[in-house]
C-alpha cells in the first residue's frame, strides 16, 4: 500500500517498454504533476529521457530520432492534441500511456489519425493522483462543492482520482460512506459503478480480509484544518505554502536568487524524509547536527591538491559535498524563515489558545485568552480570525457565546470584511447542524486529568493535544466498533473480521495533520496498512477557499483537472 511506488514503477515501466535510445516524454498540465513529484528530473534524465514537453505546447520542433512516450490523462483535449499530433508527428515512434480508462470510440479516433503508423503501443497505466507521501495522495482539486452538492466535473474526477488509486494499488474494495454526507454516498456508488463496469479489471486475486475505502466529507471536522502545526511537512504547507513539494520562498527577506523556490521530497532528501514528522523543537536541533557534520565534511580552503589522488578524492567527493552543502542552505532557510515567522506572529502564544478551543471546555478561560490575543497588534489578521471561527464552531451554542462582541473586535482591529464574512462561513460549512458525527465531546475529569498530565511532560505537548476527529474514526474501525448506523456498507455484505487494507478518501480535502495521525496508526498497528487521500491536502488558506466556494460566498471556482497488458488495441496494466 505504497501510492508513491505505485507511481514511480508505472512511469519506469513506460520509459523500459520504450527501449533504449533518446526519448521525450510528452504529457499534460497534470501528468507533469504527477510525475515531477515521484521523480526528479535528473533521475528521469538517467533514464535517456533527455526531453520534457507539453502536448498542447505549439511550438515544439520536428525531432525525428526521439522516441516519444506521452503520459496523458484520458480527457477530450489530450485526445484532440493527440490526433494533430499523430497527423503530423514529430517524433519517429510514440507509445501512448492514458493514466485512466479511456473509451473503445477515442482508441477507434486515434488509430484512425495514425496514417503513418508511428503508434507502437497504447496502454492504460493508472496513475491518475498525486502521491504526496507514500500513505498520502492528492487530486489537486480545490472548490469541489457547491452547498451541499457536487460541483459535476468534480464527481466525476474524484471518482477517476479513486478507482484509479484502487488498481495502482491492486484493490477491490467494499465500500463504507458517511451517512450524515450526501455527497460521500454519491461518491461511493459512483465509485462502485466503475467497479462494476470495469469488473475485468478489478479481478484482483482475492485476499482473506477483503479492503475497505471508507468516503468522508470535511465538514464533519472542520477544527482540524484551523489549527497551527509544529510538524515539519505541515508546518511548511501551513506558513509556507507547499505546492507539488515546491516552496516559494521569492517573499523571504534577503533569500539569494538559487534559494527561491526550493524542492522538498522525501523521495530524494534524506534530512527531509528523517524529519517530515518530527515537531518544531526536534527540527532545530536536527538541523544544528546538520550544520556541524556538513562542517566536519566541508574541504578546507587550504587543502593541498598535490597528487593525482588528491585530486581524484576531491573530485570523487564533491559532487556528495555539493548535494550535501545544497540540503543544508536549503533546510537552514526554511527552517530559519519558519522560526521567523512564528516569532513574529507570536504563533505559539496563538496555537495554545487554539489547542485550548479545540480540546478543552473551559468557556471562562477561552474567551478571555481570544479577547486577549484579539487586542494584540502582533497578532495577524489571519491568525484573529481563526481563533474567532474556532471559539464560533466550539462554543456555537453555548449559554454565554460572545461571538457577537468577538465579531465587534475583529472590526475594530480593522479586519477586512471578506475575513469576517469566513467565520460564519466556516459555521454554515462545518457547524453543529452539519456534523454527522461527535467532533466537540463533552471533556469529563479523567481526561481533563489525562491532559493535565500530557501538559506536564513537556512543553511541545501544549500545542499538539489536538487529534483529527479521523483518529478516532480509524480507531474505530480497526477495533470493529466504527458503527454501520453512521458509516453503512454500499450494498448488502459488511466485514465481520479486523480490516487490514484501509483507503480513506475526504471530500473537501484532506491535511498533512491527518496524514501524520495514518502514519502514526501504520506504525503502531501490526497488519493494518491505511493510505489517506483527499480531493486536496489543505493549509488554513486554501481549507477557507474551499468553505468560501461550499458555503457560496465566492464567486472563484478552479477545477483541476489502466496497467494489467501494443499497437492499436488498448491494453490495461
Amino acid at each position: 500500500m505504497n501510492v508513491t511506488l505505485a507511481v514511480k514503477q508505472y512511469i519506469s515501466k513506460m520509459i523500459e517498454i520504450s527501449g533504449p535510445g533518446m526519448k521525450v516524454l510528452l504529457m499534460d498540465k497534470e501528468t507533469t504533476s504527477i510525475v515531477s513529484v515521484v521523480y526528479t528530473q535528473s533521475e528521469i534524465l538517467q533514464k535517456e529521457v533527455y526531453l520534457f514537453e507539453r502536448i498542447d505546447s505549439q511550438n515544439r520542433d520536428n525531432m525525428k530520432h526521439l522516441k516519444a512516450i506521452c503520459f496523458l490523462r484520458p480527457t477530450k483535449e489530450n485526445v484532440e492534441h493527440l490526433i494533430q499530433e499523430l497527423r503530423r508527428p514529430k517524433y519517429s515512434v510514440y507509445f501512448i500511456y492514458f493514466s485512466n480508462v479511456i473509451s473503445k470510440s477515442e482508441i477507434k479516433a486515434l488509430a484512425e489519425a495514425d496514417e503513418q503508423e508511428v503508434v507502437a503501443e497504447v496502454q492504460e497505466f493508472y496513475g491518475d493522483f498525486i502521491a504526496v507521501n507514500p500513505h498520502l495522495f492528492s487530486l489537486n482539486l480545490q472548490g469541489v462543492t457547491r452547498g451541499r452538492s457536487w460541483e459535476p466535473s468534480m464527481l466525476a474526477r474524484c471518482t477517476q482520482g479513486l478507482t484509479s488509486v484502487l488498481l495502482a494499488l491492486k484493490k477491490c474494495p467494499m465500500i463504507r460512506y458517511q451517512l450524515s454526507s450526501d455527497m460521500s454516498k454519491r461518491l461511493a456508488e459512483s465509485v462502485k459503478q466503475i467497479i462494476t463496469k470495469e469488473y475485468e479489471l478489478f479481478d484482483f486475486r482475492k485476499t482473506e480480509v477483503p479492503p475497505l475505502l471508507l468516503i468522508l466529507d470535511r465538514s464533519d471536522d472542520a477544527i482540524t484544518p484551523l489549527l497551527n502545526q509544529w510538524t515539519y511537512q505541515a508546518m511548511v504547507h501551513e506558513l509556507l505554502g507547499l505546492n507539488n513539494n515546491r516552496i516559494d520562498l521569492s517573499r523571504v527577506p534577503g533569500i539569494s536568487k538559487d534559494l527561491r523556490e526550493v524542492v522538498l521530497s522525501a523521495e530524494n532528501d534524506e534530512f527531509y524524509a528523517n524529519n517530515l514528522y518530527l515537531n518544531f523543537g526536534e527540527i532545530g536541533t536536527n538541523i544544528k547536527n546538520l550544520m556541524e557534520d556538513f562542517q566536519k565534511k566541508k574541504p578546507k580552503g587550504q587543502q593541498k591538491l598535490e597528487s593525482i589522488s588528491d585530486m581524484k578524492a576531491f573530485v570523487d567527493n564533491y559532487p556528495q559535498f555539493k548535494k550535501m552543502s545544497g540540503t543544508v542552505s536549503k533546510h537552514v532557510t526554511v527552517v530559519g524563515e519558519l522560526s521567523r515567522l512564528v516569532s513574529e506572529r507570536q504563533l505559539m502564544e496563538v496555537s495554545e489558545v487554539e489547542q485550548e478551543l479545540a480540546c478543552q471546555n473551559d468557556h471562562s478561560s477561552a474567551q478571555q485568552n481570544v479577547r486577549r490575543l484579539l487586542q494584540n497588534p502582533r497578532v495577524s489578521e489571519l491568525d484573529a480570525v481563526r481563533l474567532v471561527m474556532l471559539y464560533a464552531l466550539r462554543y456555537e451554542r453555548h449559554s454565554s457565546s460572545i461571538l457577537s462582541s468577538l465579531m465587534d473586535e475583529l472590526s475594530r482591529r480593522g479586519v477586512s470584511e471578506r475575513h469576517r464574512r469566513m467565520v460564519q462561513a466556516v459555521v454554515e460549512y462545518g457547524g453543529k447542524r452539519i456534523r454527522g458525527s461527535d467532533l466537540i465531546t463533552p471533556t469529563d475529569a479523567v481526561s481533563i486529568t489525562k491532559q493535565f498530565f500530557k501538559g506536564l511532560k513537556g512543553v511541545e505537548n501544549v500545542y499538539t493535544q489536538h487529534q483529527p476527529l479521523l483518529h478516532d474514526t480509524l480507531d474505530q474501525m480497526i477495533k470493529g466498533r466504527l458503527k454501520d448506523s453512521q458509516f453503512p456498507y454500499l450494498g448488502a455484505s459488511s466485514l465481520r473480521d479486523r480490516p487490514q487494507d484501509i483507503l480513506v478518501f475526504m471530500i473537501g480535502g484532506a491535511t498533512y495533520e491527518e496524514a501524520l495521525t495514518v502514519y502514526n496508526l501504520n506504525r503502531s498497528t501490526p497488519g493494518v496498512r491505511i493510505v489517506l487521500g483527499g480531493s486536496n491536502i489543505h493549509n488554513t488558506k486554501s481549507f477557507l477557499e474551499e468553505v468560501m466556494s461550499a458555503t457560496g460566498h465566492s464567486s472563484s471556482s478552479s477545477s483541476s483537472s489502466r496497467a494489467h497488458g501494443g499497437g492499436f488495441h488498448s491494453s490495461r496494466r
